[in-house]
């Protein structure tokens, strides 16, 4: 059996890295490398496998989905231009308060939609635009896009990766909250005043000149939605049995409706909605994949065996590595990462006695890091291309992004072998 699952594992690999060769696009390598595992396992094109795997996560699609749709609705009504000219306009004499707000700006969009390309493509360009009249360098700039995106999607409420690797090891997602906000928090401010501190001081009246808003726009036209979402949410979690759970999707719904309605102009809301869906085809694409390769690699044994040979190495050896093994894992297959790595570790720190939870946030702030590593260098990419940065992609912006790096997964890792004196973390949400 061992040597069944070798041989279908090195087809998968043998496959995956052809389809690179060939240039063919990330999901298209993976959903390929799953074919060729289920062909030589004897089961060929079983649509049944494809189907089962391409829902696997469909209830995380549809987060997303609505959350993105969220914030598309908020950007296209005016709300983060607003938002952010307000921050200048007020705190541009006090550089701490400055990067304290831009930052936060950085980490909703993530945080609701579990995605740091989308924080990019939402906010990175007004951000970015501001940073560089701050006086940061245009490399720094990029690489705090990129470092406060990856911590945004790692941020709660919906961290995709806790999300998979909770469901594979039938976990609850319950618990997260305090552990990923504190982590996520931590390493997006160590990154913005680390790289952005020194400069000089804000054109206040060039930086305002650049950023229009709409005339009617008002502070309870940003607000009034973000509000509803934190009370609905805030509902299911302090009336458990009398408040209906509706879902975040549904949550996300009800508050793009609000958005709608508070938008100060007239929106075309299937135009934001088609370029929602349009925007996030590859994640989607990405996710059906994913659920597809792990489906096929259960059937043929390959999960078991990448499972069984996470578990057997030193536990020492693991968490010194986990700073290398999970960043280089997301840069190769992505969300894949979670379900085939996230699971056995989970299952092999609970066994060692670590808190389950607190491990499993760990590993899923250190994880989003890696989406500026190749092969798919997914949100690196964005980050460079939404503020325009021309110079060598490695050593003009991944280099400078090395210190944060270390440091997140230092945090984190720390976190993860301390878990049991911070298990009271997992009590408060």
């Amino acid at each position: 059996m061992i040597n069944h699952a070798l041989l279908i594992l090195g087809v998968m690999v043998a496959a995956f890295i052809i389809a690179s060769i060939c240039k063919l696009k990330i999901e298209l390598c993976m959903l390929i490398a799953a074919l060729a595992g289920g062909i030589i396992h004897g089961s060929g094109f079983s649509a049944r496998q494809i189907v089962d795997g391409s829902f696997t996560y469909f209830d995380v699609t549809l987060i997303f989905l609505t959350a993105t749709l969220f914030m598309n609705i908020i950007k296209e009504s005016g709300g983060v231009d607003f938002i952010v000219r307000g921050i200048i306009k007020r705190f541009h004499k006090s550089r701490f308060l400055c990067l304290v707000f831009l930052t936060l700006i950085l980490l909703i969009p993530g945080a609701l939609t579990g995605s740091g390309s989308v924080t990019v493509l939402v906010v990175g360009t007004l951000v970015s635009k501001v940073l560089i009249e701050m006086g940061i360098p245009h490399n720094k700039v990029t690489a705090i896009i990129f470092l406060c995106a990856a911590m945004s999607a790692a941020a709660p409420p919906v961290n995709l990766w806790a999300m998979m690797a909770a469901a594979g090891s039938n976990m609850p997602y319950v618990g997260f909250m305090a552990p990923l906000a504190i982590l996520s928090i931590i390493g997006a401010f160590f990154s913005i005043f680390w790289l952005g501190w020194k400069g000089h001081p804000i054109d206040i009246s060039k930086v305002l000149s650049e950023i229009t808003i709409e005339k009617n726009m008002r502070t309870w036209r940003v607000a009034v939605p973000f509000i509803v979402l934190i009370v609905i949410y805030a509902l299911c979690r302090i009336f458990p049995f009398t408040f209906p759970i509706l879902g975040l999707p549904f949550y996300f719904v009800i508050s793009s409706i609000v958005a709608v309605f508070t938008s100060p102009k007239r929106l075309n809301i299937f135009k934001i909605a088609t370029d929602t869906v349009e925007q996030l085809l590859p994640l989607i694409g990405m996710m059906v994949v994913v659920g597809v390769l792990v489906q096929v690699m259960a059937l043929t044994g390959v999960r078991g065996l990448i499972s069984l040979s996470v578990v057997t190495l030193p536990l020492t050896v693991i968490i010194a590595l986990l700073f290398l093994i999970l960043p280089i894992s997301e840069g190769l297959v992505q969300y894949a990462a979670a379900p085939l790595l996230g699971v056995p570790l989970v299952l092999l720190f609970n066994m060692k006695g670590i808190n389950a939870i607190l491990a499993l946030s760990a590993m899923s702030v250190i994880w989003p890091l890696g989406d500026m590593l190749p092969p798919t260098v997914l949100v690196g990419r964005a980050a460079v291309m939404v503020t325009g940065f021309k110079g060598k992609y490695y050593k003009g912006f991944v280099k400078v992004t090395l210190i944060p790096y270390l440091v997140i997964s230092l945090i984190a890792t720390l976190f993860l072998v301390f878990g049991n004196q911070l298990s009271f973390l997992s009590s408060l949400g």
